[in-house]
């Protein structure tokens, strides 16, 4: 993700049995990828997440924040909501690892992907996320990846949010969910 030409697919992170799909794909390329939880618990949806999801603002909402790191550096945060009636009292409440990854706890608790919609844009980042991703300073945009996935029935049920400094290059996707 830090190089011109490394170009990622979304696919694995929406598969489940997969396991872990960043180490794989670092490990591809012959590098390291790992993630640390920072947290993980209920609170207030941010207005945008509460609108995928199809809840009123402020309704709680399982959320995991991790930091993905590519060889010890780190080059994304990424925030997972999930509604409570998804995810509470689950695995995905909680900071420990996740045995199959969240993917593969969710297509256990029920639910499948078919639909994925994913929004890129750039930004100035918060002091939080600069401070997190080790910028230089404020006057480097980030990327932010939004995907919200939703069951064959229309129903969103999972909102991610990927911050990612700009300069990781290029995004390419292509999906199919059977």
């Amino acid at each position: 993700m830090t190089e011109t030409r490394w170009t990622g697919s979304s696919t694995p992170y929406i598969e489940s049995g997969k396991g872990d799909a960043w180490g794989k794909e670092a490990a591809e390329r012959g590098r390291s990828g790992t993630q640390r939880i920072l947290s993980a618990g209920e609170e207030p949806a941010p207005l945008a997440v509460a609108s995928a999801l199809g809840l009123l603002a402020g309704t709680a909402v399982v959320v995991r924040q991790r930091l993905i790191l590519l060889d010890g550096q780190p080059i994304e945060l990424a925030y997972s909501y999930w509604p409570t009636e998804v995810a509470a009292g689950s695995a995905l409440a909680g900071t420990g690892r996740i045995r199959g990854g969240a993917v593969s706890l969710l297509a256990d608790l029920g639910y499948h992907p078919d639909t994925v919609d994913e929004d890129v844009q750039t930004r100035p980042p918060t002091r939080a996320e600069a401070e997190a991703l080790q910028l230089a300073d404020n006057s480097e945009w980030v990327l932010t990846l939004t995907r919200t996935i939703a069951t064959p029935d229309s129903r969103p049920y999972e909102v991610s949010v990927m911050v990612s400094p700009g300069r990781i290059g290029r995004l390419h996707y292509s999906m199919k969910v059977d």
